[in-house]
C-alpha cells in the first residue's frame, strides 16, 4: 500500500481529509509535511486531536519527509502525504522525484490568487510551479472529495480566472 495520495490542502488535517478521504481509503496514516509544524509540539498536538487514535500521524520537514518516503511507501497501510501549499509539495518532489501524482484539495482565496474552482485559487507563480511539476511527469489534478471527478491541471488552468 504505502502512500496512495499526495495532497495539497491549506487546512492540512481537518474533517474532509480525515473523514472524507480517510474513510474511503481506509487510511492507516497521514504524513504531514510542513517545516513549521514539524518543529512545533503544540501545533502537532492540535492536529493529532482531529485524527482517530487508530490512525498514525507523522510530522516531518520537507527534508525529513524525503528521507522517510521509502519507509512510508513500504508501509502495508494506505496513507496520505499532505502539504499545506504548492511550494512545499514542489520542494518535496524535487527531493523525492518518484512521486507521480499530486491532488489539489483546498487552496483558498488570499490576495493575488485567482479563482480556478470553488476550492482552488492560484497565483501566477503557483500556476507556474504546478506546470513545472507537470513537465516533470507528475499528474496534477484537483479533487476536493473522493466522490468528485478529478479535474486535470490543463482543464483547471483553462478555466476563466477572475483577473
Amino acid at each position: 500500500m504505502g502512500i496512495d495520495l499526495f495532497r495539497i490542502d491549506d487546512r492540512l488535517i481537518h474533517g474532509q481529509v480525515v473523514v472524507g478521504w480517510g474513510q474511503s481509503m481506509g487510511l492507516g496514516f497521514i504524513a504531514l509535511v510542513d517545516d513549521e509544524v514539524a518543529t512545533s509540539e503544540w501545533e502537532q498536538e492540535l492536529y493529532r486531536m482531529g485524527v482517530p487514535p487508530e490512525m498514525d500521524v507523522y510530522f516531518k520537514t520537507v527534508e525529513g519527509a524525503a528521507s522517510a518516503l521509502s519507509d512510508w511507501t513500504a508501509d502495508e497501510r494506505p496513507g496520505i502525504l499532505l502539504t499545506g501549499d504548492i511550494d512545499t509539495m514542489h520542494r518535496f518532489i524535487e527531493l523525492a522525484p518518484t512521486v507521480r501524482s499530486v491532488n489539489l484539495g483546498g487552496i483558498h482565496y488570499r490576495a493575488g490568487r485567482d479563482l480556478r474552482l470553488r476550492y482552488v485559487y492560484l497565483t501566477p507563480e503557483e500556476e507556474a510551479a504546478l506546470r513545472s511539476l507537470q513537465r516533470r511527469g507528475v499528474v496534477v489534478t484537483a479533487q476536493d472529495v473522493p466522490s468528485a471527478r478529478p479535474v486535470p491541471l490543463d482543464d483547471l488552468l483553462a478555466t476563466e480566472s477572475a483577473r
